[in-house]
């Protein structure tokens, strides 16, 4: 007996979104650990990506290094800073092919594309090449951050996120659910915005993204979901239009 077309609808929740980019930190895949990778972890947040893509929804990636090496790190400790930040940019291409990994485990095709030529581990950056793999509904998970040093990956998921068309930047955060007027973890009195501007964030120097990356999203009015991404099924829920979150805009 086939389903009817309510029972469809029903079963696949319509989105407000098409084409987003998901900004993880690398912290967000060592769980409890203090180092490295933790692959339990690293499964769930694929699982929760698999659950957005099995919506219809084209994902883009950025996934930060920090749980390997953060180059504004080993600068403060003497390296010089471009050498610091080109391991940074290393350490998130081990990210992103672990999470490659744990995606393709679960059924969805995934490609890493990386800004650094390493061609027998990953794609190098071409846009009209990592378009068609969005069209074809691939996960694209972009590595090695812009290619520069003295950039972040906050600023490469929204520099990616822009040439993509993306329509939104989703933040995944640990351990909060969108942005506060003050660190939550220090202070019980902290509010959490339901939307906030860019012009705001930059005023107030809320931790969101760093200044270069949101006067880049400001410059081309794309919003940003800030969410907690150790709820589970928050990402699907918002794009269902459900959970809690801040919405920075213009």
């Amino acid at each position: 007996m086939s389903l009817s077309p309510s029972s469809e609808t029903a079963e696949t929740p319509k989105t407000k979104y098409n084409r987003v980019m998901l900004k993880i930190s690398g912290e967000a895949l060592m769980g409890d650990q203090g180092f490295g990778l933790h692959p339990p972890t690293v499964q769930r947040i694929a699982q929760e990506v698999k659950s957005v893509h099995d919506l219809g929804v084209e994902i883009c990636m950025v996934i930060g290094g920090g749980n390997i090496f953060r180059g504004l790190s080993g600068s403060a400790q003497g390296m010089e800073r471009t050498t610091a930040d080109y391991m940074g940019m290393l350490a998130t291409v081990m990210n992103a092919l672990g999470m490659q990994s744990a995606l393709e485990e679960i059924g969805v095709f995934t490609r890493v594309i990386s800004a650094i030529r390493m061609d027998e581990v990953c794609e190098p950056y071409i846009r009209r090449r990592a378009v068609r793999h969005l069209e074809k509904k691939r996960v694209c998970i972009f590595a090695a951050g812009t290619g520069n040093p003295y950039f972040t990956t906050d600023t490469a998921a929204t520099l990616r996120a822009n040439e993509m068309a993306c329509e939104a930047i989703f933040m995944g955060k640990n351990g909060v659910d969108g942005v506060y007027d003050k660190d939550p973890a220090e202070h019980a009195d902290a509010v959490r915005y339901d939307t906030v501007t860019y012009d705001d964030v930059l005023a107030k120097r809320l931790r969101v993204m760093d200044a270069s990356a949101i006067a880049l999203a400001r410059d081309n009015n794309l919003p940003l979901i800030v969410f907690g991404l150790d709820e589970p099924g928050g990402f699907r829920g918002i794009l269902a239009g459900e959970g809690t979150y801040t919405k920075v805009q213009g």
